[in-house]
């Protein structure tokens, strides 16, 4: 058995936590998704054959990692450049990358933006990489210009507010728990380790410059736009757009794995204001389009496949937003294929 340790890592940005397991090793570098942290990688992690070097990191305002403020008209560039200086005080010049839902589209800024120093890249259920609401179109085409129907003003007020409150029940359907059963997988599954990535979800802060972020107010359906600062807003349209991938020199083989059954990343998002006004869910829907995030990331990889770049798509049937949680040797085998690429 594998044993992971875990410590905190001064460097040029701020002091990060992450765990590991050993020293030595091509190193691969695991990135979370929203309301989590590097725990929910930890069973992946001790799965590597020992040729590997796994590194889970915690991102700025998550587990152990120092809260610094989110500066969301950089995007995801917080994260990458945090990554970066991660990397640089381990002396790891280049690594395997796996980013799950918001990770993903942090590892795929860190590709755009430093491609000779990625070995490959495995995006899982990752967010759409032109942001998360407001677009249509495999193209990512914004609904209004302000980036209306994404960022900080999009998130549940209760779950935010159970989340800042600690909460370890389930009492609520807005509980961190019940989201996690809820969504975070298909259910019935409920994961192994559920207390400790429920401990994992409330290490997230909470705040206009964490989570969820400001917001501002629109003119156009429904009614709110992006802000500058915090989680939710790094991740809207206007500020997060990563639509040239194909242009990169050197292009590292990719892996892009979901579930079909994600209804976090989906076609048909439960957590996009214009799927849920469509079903009814949200009042005074105007007609507005949702957004085809998966396939926007389609759209995305097949241009890096035309461009010359490999590009393996595996989608799990039966499986949710944590498909490496939920289909663990699949997964695994997926991954290790890239890996040895």
């Amino acid at each position: 058995m594998t044993t992971l340790r875990t410590r905190r890592i001064a460097t040029a940005r701020l002091t990060q936590q992450i765990t590991e397991a050993r020293d030595e090793g091509e190193p691969v570098v695991f990135v979370h998704g929203n309301v989590s942290s590097s725990v929910f990688w930890h069973t992946t992690m001790t799965a590597l054959p020992n040729r590997y070097r796994p590194v889970a990191v915690d991102l700025r305002g998550f587990g152990g990692t120092d809260p610094l403020p989110v500066d969301a008209t950089r995007g995801v560039r917080d994260y990458a450049d945090d990554l970066a200086a991660l990397l640089a005080a381990l002396g790891i010049d280049r690594a395997h990358l796996v980013g799950w839902s918001m990770g993903g589209g942090v590892v795929m800024q860190y590709l755009r933006d430093r491609p000779a120093a990625v070995r490959s890249l495995t995006l899982v259920n990752p967010v759409s990489p032109y942001g998360f609401g407001g677009t249509h179109g495999v193209d990512g085409i914004l609904n209004s210009a302000d980036g209306a129907g994404s960022g900080g003003g999009t998130a549940n007020p209760d779950f935010v507010r159970l989340l800042a409150e600690g909460d370890r029940g389930e009492e609520s359907p807005l509980s961190p728990r019940s989201v996690l059963a809820a969504v975070y997988g298909k259910p019935p599954w409920r994961p192994e380790h559920e207390d400790a990535y429920v401990e994992s979800m409330l290490t997230t802060r909470v705040g206009d410059d964490h989570y969820p972020g400001d917001s501002t107010a629109s003119a156009a359906w429904p009614g709110i736009a992006p802000g500058t600062r915090g989680v939710l807003n790094c991740l809207a349209p206007t500020h997060f757009r990563v639509d040239d991938l194909h242009l990169v020199e050197p292009k590292p083989p990719v892996l892009w794995i979901r579930g079909e059954d994600d209804v976090v990343v989906s076609d048909t998002s439960l957590f996009d204001l214009a799927h849920l006004g469509a079903i009814g869910a949200v009042p005074g829907w105007d007609g507005t389009p949702a957004q085809p995030m998966v396939a926007q990331t389609r759209h995305l990889l097949d241009r890096y496949a035309a461009a010359g770049g490999t590009v393996r798509e595996v989608a799990t049937a039966g499986a949710g937003h944590a498909v490496h949680l939920e289909r663990p040797e699949e997964f695994g085998k997926a991954l290790l294929e890239v890996l040895s690429a």
